[in-house]
């Protein structure tokens, strides 16, 4: 799988530690992230990051900011994005099950790196189920294109 990773100034050290994680379980890992602890702007990394998965260059995402809410938001911004912020590996794995979604955020300032693991474990291997679930995809999907046409 390619996966997209991104992150602001704070989430550097976390960044390199689960793209090498990732990379050992044989994912290619494309880093849209900062690699300097120079304060610099989240929403950069999480457009990036969205950007490279509706246009086909990476599968899914992977973001960190500080509490994960930050670079989420601004992915969320970018039609066909679902991304969510988990602190924990169960809302991860039902957020790709319920929600199909395509980004995972976490905190580098909120879960440690063993747990960050985790959360992206259960996610990676989640698979969307479908079916009653599809009807709210498609709703929010909707949305979006209710919204391009303010």
């Amino acid at each position: 799988m390619k996966i997209g990773i991104g992150n602001d100034h704070v989430a550097v050290e976390m960044k390199n530690e689960i793209k090498a994680y990732l990379e050992e379980k044989g994912h290619e890992v494309v880093n849209f992230g900062t690699d300097s602890t120079e304060r610099c702007n989240y929403p950069e990394y999480g457009e990036a990051v969205a950007n490279a998965i509706v246009a086909g260059e990476v599968d899914c995402g992977v973001l960190i900011c500080g509490t994960g809410v930050g670079i989420s938001l601004s992915a969320n911004k970018v039609n066909g994005i679902r991304a969510c912020v988990c602190s924990e590996p169960y809302s991860a794995k039902l957020s790709k099950q319920h929600n199909n979604t395509n980004i995972i955020a976490f905190g580098a300032r909120v879960v440690g790196i063993e747990l960050a693991k985790m959360i992206v474990d259960q996610w990676l291997e989640a698979e969307y189920e479908g079916g009653r679930h599809q009807v709210r995809i498609d709703m929010l999907k909707e949305i979006e294109e209710k919204q391009k046409n303010k």
